[in-house]
């Protein structure tokens, strides 16, 4: 299996200190009645990400992307490797004034309003009470919600989409250089989806280093600059899409005759019609020209496609 680091994804033209580094990051658990029991929630770890890219960890459930997320934040602190964080060590103190951090699963104050609630979280950071007058106006137009409403609704009344902007509007209270989002579209409607997108790509707009987990590929096909693919606490690949995307290309493959459980082993999602058949070829294309012959089958076309984000999540799943 190639790692992370044998990929091009991480070469770069444009020599600046990175946002995020890790290096052989690792995160074991320990379980059990006797705590003897292992778990490797993130095993070496190796990555970086740059100033101003939006940047998505993709993985399954379990795969350890919140670990990764709060070993950056410090929220628990690794194993083994080290990692960086603006230029610092993880764990400094002096750049927590410039990160932001919406969790997955984000509490909120119930019997707060909006517009208190973001009072709270700005006190946290001290700012001025005349500069909090005048930014949280401007968070809360960036995220999509009235002041009016802001300041007269409780918490306990917003709906999950709701929450999840006045989630995001908390995290950038401070105006940070870096914001870290666990999840930010999980459990949304396409409508609310599509505002969350929305506002991850004015905060691109404003220059600001976005990380964030997620399993909606979609989404995350549509605003990030790079990727990356996280199983079983495994980094298997990094990169653009492009750059990931172009190395899976595919074939188009239809022709006609042979066996269809033969061709079935060569051509995936197989549509067999009027002795016809086609699918997505399997297998190096030199390879399955070589055996046509062999199948009694005869090749009538083959075009070149890209594969989907999806696809090629899945394909890096199963052969990982």
């Amino acid at each position: 299996m190639k790692s992370a680091t044998d990929l091009p994804a991480e070469e770069t033209t444009v020599k600046q200190i990175p946002v995020v580094e890790t290096s052989e990051l690792t995160k074991i658990y320990y379980t059990g009645f006797w705590m003897n029991q292992k778990i490797a929630s993130l095993k070496s770890c190796s990555l970086r990400v740059h100033q101003g890219e939006t940047f998505g960890l993709l993985g399954p459930n379990g795969a350890g992307k919140t670990t990764l997320l709060k070993l950056l934040l410090s929220i628990v602190r690794p194993t083994s490797g080290r990692g960086l964080l603006l230029g610092k060590p993880l764990g400094d103190r002096t750049v927590k004034q410039k990160i932001g951090y919406l969790p997955e699963n984000a509490y909120f104050y119930d019997y707060l309003t909006g517009w208190e609630f973001l009072q709270f979280t700005a006190g946290l950071f001290q700012i001025p009470t005349d500069m909090q007058q005048q930014r949280i106006p401007l968070l809360l137009e960036l995220v999509g919600l009235s002041k009016s409403a802001a300041q007269k609704k409780q918490l306990r009344q917003y709906s999950k989409g709701m929450l999840q902007r006045i989630g995001v509007a908390q995290a950038i209270i401070n105006d940070p250089e870096v914001v870290f989002l666990d999840e930010p579209m999980s459990g949304l409607d396409p409508m609310g989806r599509y505002q969350i997108r929305e506002i991850i790509l004015s905060l691109k707009a404003q220059g600001k280093t976005i990380f964030f987990n997620s399993h909606v590929l979609s989404d995350v096909e549509k605003i990030c600059d790079r990727i990356a693919i996280l199983n079983a606490g495994e980094l298997l690949c990094i990169g653009s899409l492009d750059q990931l995307l172009g190395t899976a290309d595919t074939y188009q493959v239809k022709g006609k005759g042979g066996n269809i459980d033969t061709i079935k082993s060569w051509v995936q999602g197989l549509v067999w019609e009027d002795d016809c058949w086609y699918g997505q070829l399997q297998g190096k294309s030199e390879k399955f020209i070589a055996n046509l012959e062999s199948m009694d089958a005869q090749l009538i076309s083959m075009n070149l496609a890209h594969v989907s984000l999806e696809e090629f999540f899945m394909q890096q799943l199963k052969q990982n």
